[in-house]
C-alpha cells in the first residue's frame, strides 16, 4: 500500500507546485543587451581635454586608434598630459629649426615616446611594430599655420599617421541643448 501511496503523492506534488514564466524576463533582457549595444563606444582611447581647447565640430563616425595624444591650444602645446611649448613665451629661435617648420620640443618629446616604445617592443618580443599614430586635439581658432607646424614636427618624429579628434554629431547637439539651458 504505501508504494501505491507514494505514486498518487508524486502526482499530487506536481499539480501543487507552479511553473515560473520567464518569457517576460527574457524580453527586458533582449531590450537591454540591444540598448547597450547601440550605445556602446568601442574607441579604447581617452582623452582628457585641457582647459582652453574648443573642438572643432563634425559628422564623422570614425573612432579614435591608440596612439599619442598632442594637444594644442592657443596659449600652449602638450603631449599627453606634459606641456612641451608655451606659445607666449616660444617666439624664439631655438623652440623652432627648419626654417621654423618644426617645433624642437614637440619633436624632441616624440623621439622619447618613440624611442621607449621601440626599446618595449623589443624587451617584450612584440612582433607588431610601433604605430606610430597622432591623435591631435587642435583647438578650431588655431590657425593653420600652426597646424602644419605640428603636422611637419609630427612626421619629422615618425609619427606619420594622424587622426583629429573632434567633437561627433551627438556631442554637438549635447553642446546646443546646454547652451540653450
Amino acid at each position: 500500500m504505501s508504494r501505491s501511496r507514494l505514486v498518487r503523492n508524486r502526482g499530487r506534488r506536481k499539480s501543487n507546485s507552479e511553473e515560473i514564466d520567464i518569457t517576460s524576463l527574457l524580453d527586458i533582457l533582449t531590450i537591454l543587451l540591444v540598448f547597450l549595444l547601440v550605445n556602446l563606444n568601442t574607441s579604447d582611447v581617452i582623452t582628457n581635454i585641457k582647459d582652453g581647447i574648443v573642438l572643432p565640430k563634425s559628422l564623422s563616425r570614425s573612432h579614435n586608434h591608440p596612439g599619442v595624444i598632442i594637444q594644442v591650444s592657443p596659449t600652449e602645446v602638450w603631449v599627453g598630459n606634459k606641456s612641451v611649448l608655451d606659445v607666449d613665451t616660444s617666439k624664439d629661435s631655438r623652440s623652432f629649426d627648419h626654417g621654423g617648420r618644426r617645433i624642437v620640443p614637440l619633436y624632441n618629446e616624440l623621439n622619447k615616446i618613440r624611442d621607449e616604445a621601440e626599446i618595449i617592443n623589443k624587451t617584450a618580443r612584440v612582433d607588431k611594430p610601433f604605430s606610430a599614430v597622432a591623435n591631435l586635439v587642435v583647438d578650431e581658432t588655431i590657425k593653420y599655420d600652426m597646424v602644419r607646424k605640428v603636422l611637419y614636427t609630427c612626421a619629422q618624429a615618425g609619427f606619420q599617421k594622424y587622426k583629429f579628434i573632434v567633437l561627433g554629431k551627438e556631442a554637438v547637439g549635447f553642446e546646443k541643448q546646454l547652451n540653450a539651458n
